[in-house]
């Protein structure tokens, strides 16, 4: 190719190359989104060891230890990861998560508590599944979808202990809660948008079922319990404003 017809020949790929949106090809820009969840009682921020609280029926409680698996975090119910994520107080990292989406609109946001029926019976995991992280029950209950410990005065169990594991994958009592949530416009608007989710822990005691620590001070196995604080703590997220 001569050096005439090989500088007609770069032109016209450029022009072709810059009437591919005119063409319908329009590459729409990424954007990062932040997820930052933030662990509350009430109006107060909780705090490992170091606070007690009351809980809605006057029943003192210091927590000592709160996580839960996340999965199927979507954006408008389109998926942003097919991971499953370990959101724990007593590591602040894994509460900020980070996405790259080409979505522009971020009307809405939605996952599941709990950990996917086939992870369940899929053997050793790793990484936030490693059965090191302490939440895994056995082979045939899976694992432990949400973990709320701590002590309370009100308490009947050994050393006054609060425990309340939930997990269960199997019907009647499958565990997983999907929330969904509204995203407000200010932040919709935002460039890189920066998403606060609040879980008020209050939740797990007083929302669908009544739940008292003097009543229920454990919870160990899939059932009916542990159906009923699965059901409370879905409602215990809001998107800060």
């Amino acid at each position: 190719m001569d050096t005439i017809n090989k500088n007609l020949f770069l032109f016209w790929l450029l022009m072709s190359l810059a009437l591919l949106p005119v063409a319908g090809f329009i590459m729409h820009p990424t954007r990062r989104v932040t997820i930052r969840f933030r662990h509350k009682i009430g109006a107060r921020e909780m705090q490992l060891f170091n606070e007690t609280y009351t809980n809605p029926f006057g029943e003192p409680i210091t927590i000592t230890r709160f996580k839960y698996y996340i999965s199927h975090l979507s954006i408008n119910e389109k998926e942003l990861s097919s991971k499953t994520f370990l959101i724990n107080e007593a590591d602040s990292s894994s509460k900020t998560l980070v996405f790259t989406t080409g979505i522009t609109s971020p009307q809405t946001l939605s996952f599941v508590i709990g950990v996917d029926s086939l992870l369940n019976v899929s053997g050793v995991q790793t990484g936030a599944l490693d059965p090191l992280n302490g939440l895994f029950w056995t082979w045939n209950s899976g694992y432990i979808f949400a973990r709320m410990e701590g002590k309370s005065d009100s308490s009947h169990a050994p050393a006054h202990s609060v425990n309340w594991d939930v997990g269960g994958f199997r019907s009647p009592y499958n565990a997983s809660r999907k929330i969904q949530l509204t995203i407000p416009t200010d932040i919709i608007k935002a460039a890189d948008p920066v998403i606060v989710i609040d879980a008020d822990l209050l939740k797990w005691f007083n929302a669908k079922h009544t739940i008292t620590i003097a009543q229920s001070p454990l919870c160990h196995q899939p059932g009916k319990l542990a159906m009923q604080l699965a059901d409370n703590y879905s409602t215990m997220f809001t998107v800060a404003q």
